[in-house]
């Protein structure tokens, strides 16, 4: 072991890339070492009256946990007011090892009005080979509560969702799933947000330091072979060098839209090529009003009658007309169009024009 800890600490750090860059480690990820998802269903008590109201599933699930318990009741017998089915969700890291606990989020299956107060009954959690791998069970941490009576003429006030909790370590892990990142006396890196240049870039830094050993197989990864004399126990000092490597990404040309919430968000990348904006601004006003019309005083005949006005205002302002250099950086493209003094919203139309007439030299995103 003294060895390999020798060997590793000889490796050429004065190779690094001087430039500073982004970790190797928050750029991709080690294949193999990956999330595995979780599901199960069970039940929740003690809801205080706020349980489902009876369904089938409820009632035969309450009728089967008994008998779990040498109770035997026939399940058109079981009253589940204070009792809720629930679906049961968490995510396993990779080299957990049993008896290692997870989070679980629980929500309402059926027709509960509130999980608060609730306690999870012992349920299995399985994965997608449908093997057991946790088990679940505790009292519920439910963010919101519901109050009133609610229904016809009454009134409630809800905050959040009362039907969904979460149990912080709730689960156990009774089962490991296995994890291999080692094949063939390699490991691949797979990038978060794929793309040649970065795949290409990452592949220099790392043969930059152990040369000779990294490849880009493709813009999502990079394939890194362990040095000569080195075994496949020592994988973990070596990633752990790999993923203090600095690289610098490279950032596409990118303007996202987001026509909801009015936010736009570009790129340092983004280029605008000279062109010209104008911007106006055309309001057209309509109020209806009832005029009130009286005869005369004494007059013989006469009747009040009430007529209808409406009233049309239209207020163009002024539009501009903008010639805007080429702008080679996002904080002369933001002053550019701050210039005109439009809002946000207006902004997003700009855009989408710029890309029509091939003034916008960037991705265009619309969310």
């Amino acid at each position: 072991m003294r060895r390999l800890l020798a060997l590793l600490a000889c490796l050429p750090l004065a190779l690094l890339p001087t430039r500073a860059g982004v970790r190797l480690k928050d750029l991709a990820m080690v294949s193999g070492a990956r999330d595995n998802q979780l599901v199960g269903m069970g039940l929740v008590t003690g809801l205080a009256g706020d349980g489902d109201k009876d369904p089938v599933y409820t009632v035969q699930s309450l009728a089967n946990a008994l008998q779990r318990f040498g109770v035997t009741v026939p399940p058109a017998t079981v009253s589940a007011k204070n009792v809720a089915v629930v679906m049961i969700t968490a995510d396993i890291p990779a080299y957990v090892k049993n008896g290692t606990r997870l989070d679980v989020t629980i929500s309402s299956y059926g027709d509960a009005k509130s999980l608060q107060g609730g306690v999870l009954l012992q349920a299995p959690l399985y994965g997608v080979d449908g093997k057991v791998y946790a088990l679940a069970q505790g009292a519920l941490a439910v963010g919101g509560f519901i109050g009133g009576a609610g229904g016809g003429g009454g009134a409630s006030v809800q905050k959040n969702h009362p039907t969904v909790a979460k149990i912080s370590g709730g689960a156990l892990i009774e089962k490991e799933i296995p994890t291999k990142i080692v094949r063939n006396r390699s490991v691949e890196l797979l990038l978060r947000e794929p793309d040649f240049t970065s795949a290409a870039r990452m592949a220099m830094a790392i043969n930059a330091v152990f040369t000779n050993s990294a490849a880009a197989l493709d813009p999502t990864t990079v394939r890194v072979h362990l040095p000569e004399g080195l075994p496949d126990e020592a994988a973990v000092e070596f990633i752990a060098r790999l993923e203090a490597i600095e690289v610098t990404p490279d950032t596409p040309a990118r303007v996202i839209i987001n026509e909801r919430t009015g936010t736009i968000v570009a790129t340092s990348r983004i280029r605008i090529a000279a062109c010209a904006v104008s911007h106006g601004e055309l309001t057209i006003s309509v109020a209806s009003s009832l005029d009130v019309s009286q005869p005369n005083a004494l007059s013989q005949g006469g009747k009040t009658t009430v007529t209808p006005r409406t009233d049309t205002k239209i207020n163009e302002a002024k539009g501009r007309l903008i010639t805007l250099d080429e702008m080679p950086t996002i904080e002369k493209v933001a002053a550019g169009l701050n210039s005109i003094g439009v809002t946000p919203r207006d902004m997003m139309s700009i855009f989408q024009s710029m890309k029509e007439a091939g003034a916008l030299q960037a991705e265009l995103i619309m969310r």
